[in-house]
């Protein structure tokens, strides 16, 4: 009995010690140090294509150099300056596009980014500077035939007219003070301009500011609108992420971050316009991808992921897969305990998180247009807490896997019913998985129905195919596990929710970075992946590698009690 009791308090004390863990991985990276953005000279004037393509070599050789001599982050620098700071702040990047093709762009971007992988392996000089000569001879050629056009007008021209047709575009937003109201046919180029407006305003209103609290709020807010009002509710970033990559998605949302701190702390205009250059050229080469993939030469599956009924599918679908998975597991569950009686309470809790759902989207959007850090922050907490219920459910099954402690648990169920607190807990378990999606979900498909532009058939019929997907798994789960032993049916549950318990645990704190709730340490180089919760974030990933220490822990644990309790039997 002593042994036990000690068991217990040994899985009490490994329970607490995930929550208090979490909190202590949200304040690991204060010790960490961030990698840098990556910063640009959109200043630079350039008289003709040729003089880029020499400002680009100049940035080569001295990585080389760099390289030479032992320092990888110099080279890395250099190269990161060659293709940000040159090729890209120059227009160079467009211009090609236009006129050689999306094709042309990509072989040189991938060479660049070659670059960047191998700067950072040892023993690679002769390697680097091969990619290099090639690399500089193509650019060379390409500028040469730029040079040669008579129609395409030089870098500084084009500059100059680009300037004055992003200040044009907001003097006309500026007169008309319009409200977002979604995409109406507009093109992801056009949605891109007008953020990068709205980020030049920033970059002005910073500017002005000159250390003003209310007016770098100010600067802060057209960021924020930028990012919440364009890149999420105007479904521009599950478009990079379903269409390009979630990596993609990570790497623009830490440079919104970093724009946003480089004005919080108070760094230099130089500073903070270096940053927001950045992201600027990031969102217009993005969006040139998403364009290129809703035309009809485009990849089939790009035209599918970037068409209405393709948003509208894979939305429900990813968002809500995490919730069936445990709905259906406690369901089954209580089935297989013999209560399939009390198994509405659960539906009530499902029916619960939808209704919570639609009340807080429908509050977001009178309070904050519909997005916003507040969001974040609330869908990050409650993540969080999900997760603390499905590390708790799932121990308690496990505990019952083996057929002893299931009949023992059986026949002390003298009122055909699972306990008060033991249903309160699967019935809230149950609200909170769809909870936590549901109200983004909501307003996720606000966003579709806004930029669909008359296809609101395409979006209800990509909202019928994910669901009638979701009921199909959710029936083979409900009845298949019927006919499961007991054994492999609580041991594969238990599984089932611990892996969810590491999801959750990234996907909280991540959300909880989104919304500036924490400073997030940013990881450059690592993927990302919205499925498994992994993002690359020190705060993040240390949360799922304590969550899943606690999850083996308590394994453990119950293990060691299992084969304690069949001593018993035996020796009794």
């Amino acid at each position: 009995m002593r042994a036990c009791v000690k068991v217990r308090q040994i899985r009490g004390l490994a329970a607490l010690m995930l929550a208090v863990c979490v909190l202590v991985s949200c304040m690991v990276g204060s010790f960490v140090v961030t990698t840098p953005a990556l910063a640009t000279d959109a200043d630079r004037s350039y008289a003709s294509w040729s003089a880029v393509s020499k400002a680009i070599d100049d940035e080569f050789q001295q990585g080389q150099s760099e390289y030479k001599n032992g320092n990888n982050s110099g080279a890395a620098t250099r190269f990161q300056a060659a293709y940000n700071s040159v090729y890209v702040a120059s227009n160079m990047i467009t211009v090609v596009r236009d006129t050689f093709g999306q094709n042309k762009v990509q072989s040189q971007q991938d060479q660049f980014q070659q670059l960047q992988t191998l700067v950072y392996q040892q023993n690679q000089a002769s390697q680097i500077d091969s990619v290099v000569t090639t690399l500089q001879a193509e650019i060379a050629q390409t500028a040469a035939q730029l040079d040669a056009n008579a129609k395409l007008d030089k870098p500084d021209v084009y500059a100059q007219k680009l300037r004055a047709q992003i200040k044009a575009e907001r003097k006309k937003l500026d007169a008309a003070k319009k409200k977002n109201l979604g995409r109406n046919g507009r093109t992801w180029s056009q949605v891109a301009q007008e953020m990068n407006v709205i980020l030049d305003k920033s970059v002005a209103t910073y500017k002005s500011a000159k250390g003003n609290k209310s007016q770098v709020a100010a600067a802060v807010d057209l960021i924020n609108e930028a990012y919440y009002q364009y890149y999420e509710k105007l479904g521009f970033e599950k478009n990079v992420m379903n269409a390009i990559s979630g990596s993609r998605v990570s790497t623009v949302e830490y440079q919104f971050k970093e724009c946003r701190q480089a004005m919080n702390n108070g760094q230099t205009i130089e500073q903070a316009k270096k940053f927001v250059t950045d992201l600027k050229a990031m969102l217009i080469e993005d969006s040139a991808k998403l364009d290129k993939g809703a035309s009809s030469n485009a990849n089939p599956f790009m035209q599918f992921i970037t068409s209405s009924f393709g948003q509208a599918f894979v939305i429900l679908l990813r968002e809500g897969l995490e919730a069936l998975l445990v709905v259906a597991a406690i369901i089954a569950y209580l089935i297989k305990s013999g209560h399939k009686n009390m198994v509405k309470y659960i539906y009530l809790g499902l029916a619960a998180g939808i209704v919570a759902s639609l009340v807080v989207a429908a509050l977001f959007g009178l309070l904050f247009n519909g997005s916003g850090p507040q969001q974040e922050i609330t869908e990050g907490v409650v993540a969080l807490f999900a997760m603390l219920m499905l590390l708790y459910t799932s121990n308690w099954m496990i505990s019952r896997s083996s057929v002893q402690a299931w009949n023992k648990y059986i026949s002390e169920q003298t009122t055909a019913a699972v306990s008060k607190g033991s249903l309160i807990s699967l019935a809230l378990l149950s609200f909170l998985a769809v909870f936590r999606e549901g109200a983004e979900t909501v307003i996720f498909y606000q966003a579709i129905f806004a930029v669909s532009n008359g296809a609101d058939s395409m979006i209800w019929g990509g909202f019928v195919a994910a669901a009638a997907v979701l009921v199909v798994i959710f029936l083979l789960i409900r009845f298949a596990s019927v006919r499961i032993p007991i054994r492999p049916f609580f041991t594969g549950t238990s599984a089932l929710m611990s892996v969810l318990v590491v999801i959750f645990a990234g996907g909280g704190v991540h959300a909880l970075i989104e919304g500036d709730a924490l400073a997030g340490m940013y990881i450059q180089g690592l993927p990302t992946n919205d499925w498994l919760g992994f993002y690359p974030y020190v705060e993040t990933i240390v949360a799922q590698i304590l969550a899943a220490i606690v999850v083996i822990s308590l394994l453990c644990v119950s293990i060691v009690r299992s084969r304690a309790k069949r001593a018993d039997i035996k020796q009794n």
